[in-house]
């Protein structure tokens, strides 16, 4: 049916007036009209659009829900990392980052924001031309899921920007539920006879995740943006404070609580405000994020791992109880390191039931004299993992004896030794049974290879039936092994084998790192790999090259080369090789041969007039050239627009690296065969 053109005005003035009202009752907390009123206006635009399909848009009030159930989430990539955050756990720690940071900038002081950090899940927003186009998990920090139908029904995310926005830009939030919202949906619950949630951090991650955007809907979710990723067709504010109120303009819901601080001090102060005043707030906190307002600091600051140098986030003190250690009992982990641990008596700590707590090792012990009976006081360290803090000495018993380490191995019995100046007992063992277990259940982990089925249970059943002795042979399983497996299906193993297929074509840093090499986490894996892009070439280099690697040491480094020097590890790359896994960083040599830049690098520092530093780097890849993050000798070029950052123009000038201004960039490009020919 064609559209009347008055209908069509109509339900354009809908959608403005129902956009205006839902931002002033959800982020302004200021309603403007009665909750009569406004079920008649969506009534009215419903209708309007029942009767005209054609007035739909994606930013209608009334697609927060609407979107059928999917059967999973597809895998986006973000356009610029968002990036975990270093922690202070006091005082001390925070003044060590402020002076760090002090340093870094020559001795200058810098004034910083502290904002209240929201204990819920991080997302990002897409929008384009102030339509929201695609909400998305952070996942593992450059990957999330497309979860857009269930952000589309948070009523506090605006579906169309209020103000005049860049054509692209994608905003980062935290998704939450307040805790008044928490125990009514709890309470529903128990009237339903439902179990009840645990906490509001995730019940709201759930919701988030949910496969029928009609199920999320029926949480009462919230969300505060804190900042902004990628954008193209405008510029940022000069400040993050600035940047918040901008953001706020537009429509989103920012955390009213917001300060700017010009010295360590009045942090601490704020902080402190805070810490006894946030029982008051009807959402979850778990700490104060502090990032140095002056946008300009945080390029020539930089990035460590993925942990950005220009911000922190000073976390409250961890939650304690008291509870019983019923026993203390060992794990061997993937390098035969004996990890003694308590199983307590369950207990709610900070929103989570406890049973388990780590326990260090021997000395860890002793020194707090923690024998199995005692009550003890467990804290969530960094609110995630339990740990005892001290034993209550007045509630043991006359008769409880000591605890000691085991001479042998509780996996294989083999001899337990402990090297000297060395706290951790190791199995001695090199086919361990643990080591292999904990070695695969690494491999096959989300942040490394990602093979989805297989599970602890269905590791330990593989190894114990002796279809694997090590993490290659995973990749000679064939169908008929598996189903005769107790409990494995025809659907189930099929399933596995698709991933363990899938797996091969992981990038080479999610193989660094699921090889399990000692100190080497997802962070130092990538850097690795960005300066080693080849497995061959990693092998290959020299302790002294590996700590040259902007954030690896020479404890990392020595570890890297013993563990790639080690014949036995050699043969099992060979057979990861033979196997189909990639030994190649994303960007092997072959692809950019023949390109006008090939061979070339490039870094790029400052603000650039013409175009985002994202859309450089992608115009010199797409050149053949390599864009990096740092300045290294291999560094072929250093482009430098407004306010470059001093650390890598420094950098440029050690290393013998040639500068070119924006203009002189924007000339290679236009003719880069004559660049690749000098």
């Amino acid at each position: 049916m064609a559209v009347d053109s008055e209908a069509r005005r109509r339900a354009e003035w809908l959608r403005e007036e129902l956009s205006r009202h839902n931002y002033r009752y959800y982020v302004l907390d200021d309603p403007s009209i009665s909750d009569v009123e406004y079920d008649a206006l969506i009534r009215e635009l419903r209708a309007l659009e029942g009767r005209y399909p054609d007035l739909v848009t994606p930013d209608s009030p009334t697609q927060r829900v609407g979107a059928p159930p999917t059967a999973g989430f597809a895998q986006v990539a973000h356009g610029a990392p968002l990036f975990s955050l270093a922690n202070a756990f006091d005082q001390v720690e925070f003044q060590a980052w402020y002076d760090r940071v002090k340093r870094l900038l020559e001795g200058r002081d810098f004034e910083m924001t502290c904002e209240l950090k929201i204990d819920g899940l991080a997302v990002s927003l897409t929008y384009q031309d102030g339509v929201l186009v695609r909400g998305a998990t952070r996942g593992d920090g450059t990957r999330g899921e497309d979860v857009t139908g269930n952000l589309r029904t948070v009523r506090s995310i605006p579906l169309r920007l209020l103000g005049r926005a860049p054509g692209s830009m994608e905003v980062r939030g935290e998704v939450f539920l307040g805790r008044s919202a928490f125990q009514r949906l709890n309470a529903q619950r128990e009237e339903q006879g439902l179990p009840l949630y645990a906490n509001p951090r995730n019940t709201a991650a759930g919701s988030v995740r949910q496969l029928d955007p009609a199920a999320t809907a029926q949480r009462p979710l919230d969300i505060f943006v804190y900042g902004v990723g990628d954008v193209e067709g405008g510029a940022l504010p000069p400040t993050q404070r600035e940047t918040l109120e901008w953001l706020a303009a537009l429509g989103f819901h920012t955390n009213p609580h917001t300060r700017l601080t010009p010295a360590p001090d009045d942090v601490v102060r704020y902080y402190a405000d805070w810490l006894e005043g946030r029982e008051d707030l009807d959402y979850e906190t778990d700490g104060v994020v502090v990032k140095a307002d002056q946008r300009a600091l945080w390029e020539p600051l930089g990035v460590v791992g993925r942990e950005p140098r220009w911000a922190v986030a000073y976390k409250w003190p961890a939650h304690q109880v008291v509870t019983r250690v019923e026993a203390i009992e060992v794990n061997v982990g993937r390098t035969g390191k004996l990890n003694p641990y308590a199983v307590l008596e369950p207990v709610q700590v900070g929103g989570a039931t406890v049973k388990h707590a780590t326990l260090h090792n021997e000395d860890y012990i002793r020194t707090k004299d923690i024998r199995i009976g005692d009550w003890v006081v467990v804290e969530r360290a960094g609110e995630v993992i339990p740990q005892v803090v001290r034993v209550v000495m007045d509630r043991r018993r006359t008769d409880t004896p000591s605890f000691h380490m085991p001479a042998s191995c509780p996996e294989c019995k083999s001899p337990v030794v402990r090297a000297p100046e060395e706290a951790a007992h190791v199995c001695t063992n090199a086919s361990c049974p643990a080591k292999l277990l904990e070695g695969v259940q690494h491999f096959v982990s989300r942040g490394a290879l990602d093979i989805e089925g297989l599970g602890a249970q269905w590791v330990r059943i593989l190894r114990d039936t002796r279809l694997i002795c090590d993490v290659a042979s995973l990749y000679s399983l064939r169908l008929e092994d598996l189903v005769q497996l107790d409990r494995m299906g025809e659907v189930l193993a099929k399933k596995i084998l698709t991933n363990i297929q899938g797996s091969r074509e992981r990038p080479l840093a999610r193989l660094v790192f699921g090889l399990g090499i000692p100190h080497v986490g997802s962070e130092v894996a990538e850097l690795l790999v960005a300066h080693f892009p080849t497995m061959q070439r990693l092998m290959e280099a020299s302790e002294e090259e590996i700590t040259q690697v902007p954030g690896v040491g020479p404890v990392i480094a020595a570890s890297v080369v013993a563990f790639l020097g080690d014949p036995a590890n050699q043969e099992l790359l060979e057979k990861l090789r033979c196997a189909g896994l990639r030994m190649e960083a994303d960007a092997p040599a072959a692809h950019v041969q023949g390109l006008p830049l090939s061979g070339l690098t490039f870094c790029f520092t400052g603000t650039m007039a013409s175009m985002p530093r994202s859309q450089a780097e992608e115009q010199v890849k797409a050149l053949g050239a390599t864009a990096t993050d740092s300045v290294t000798r291999k560094t072929t070029y250093l482009v430098t627009g407004a306010e470059p950052g001093a650390s890598k123009v420094r950098q440029a000038e050690r290393a013998g690296t040639q500068s070119l201004t924006e203009e002189q960039f924007l000339e290679l490009l236009e003719s880069p065969a004559t660049v690749a020919a000098q």
